[in-house]
């Protein structure tokens, strides 16, 4: 079965673009786990644009399900944050400050030695890790040299091109996903990934474990209901 995270970081940029607590954000990630998410993801900042960092502390102490928190372990505030929270996941993703989301994977080469030494401060705190790479096989191939647990795949570039070649936008996930089951890692998968695509991408890219949706998944919340998307959205994952 594979694993539906939700990413609530919208709820929080339409709280804060307001002030006040409306949408709370902690009742959104209540929500998503009594409509069937099988976790929660969040990608605070260090400018708190979005998600703010009592955020994390506050769904913590009040979700059952499986937490994930993403961001940039090069920022201190970051790392520390993590470690307080000790949520069940952390996904290290290699942003710039002020970036306004995710546009690559880790150069898994370029950064191996800091990868290897910065992985171990999460593991040791009984966190699991997974870093955000590209399908490509030399990123996959030094994915496993780190240390990491998981990665998790870098959807847009499927995205961008499934609905002209649906085959030739999966193959570097399938070949990628291979590669890493060899190497013993797990497989998470996201960005982009919306009700169009991701039935295809979940039937043609074996060994997946979980994949973290936010921005599509909330926007078709708005016209499905959020119940309703969530349960959408999990039909791609495991019916078929």
């Amino acid at each position: 079965m594979i694993r539906l995270s939700v990413n609530i970081n919208k709820f929080a940029t339409l709280r804060n673009s307001r002030g006040g607590n409306n949408p709370d954000v902690v009742k959104a990630a209540v929500d998503a786990q009594r409509f069937g998410a099988d976790g929660i993801t969040v990608h605070p900042r260090p400018d708190e644009r979005h998600i703010r960092y009592q955020d994390v502390f506050d769904i913590k102490k009040i979700i059952r399900t499986e937490f994930n928190i993403e961001g940039n372990c090069q920022e201190q505030k970051f790392i520390d944050l993590v470690l307080s929270a000790k949520p069940d996941q952390v996904t290290l993703v290699p942003d710039a400050l002020n970036q306004i989301t995710s546009n690559h994977g880790w150069d898994t080469i370029r950064h191996s030695d800091y990868l290897k030494g910065i992985i171990p401060v999460f593991k040791k705190a009984g966190i699991r890790v997974s870093i955000f790479v590209d399908p490509v096989i030399a990123m996959i191939n030094g994915a496993a040299e780190t240390g990491t647990d998981r990665i998790e795949l870098y959807t847009e570039a499927y995205s961008k091109i499934f609905h002209q070649d649906k085959e030739e936008a999966v193959r570097p996930y399938i070949n990628a996903a291979v590669r890493a089951k060899e190497l013993g890692m797990g497989i998470n998968a996201g960005h982009d990934l919306d009700l169009d695509n991701l039935k295809y991408f979940a039937e043609h890219v074996n060994g997946l474990d979980e994949v973290s949706i936010g921005h599509a998944l909330i926007s078709d919340a708005i016209y499905l209901g959020y119940e309703n998307a969530i349960q959408l959205y999990k039909r791609q994952l495991n019916n078929y």
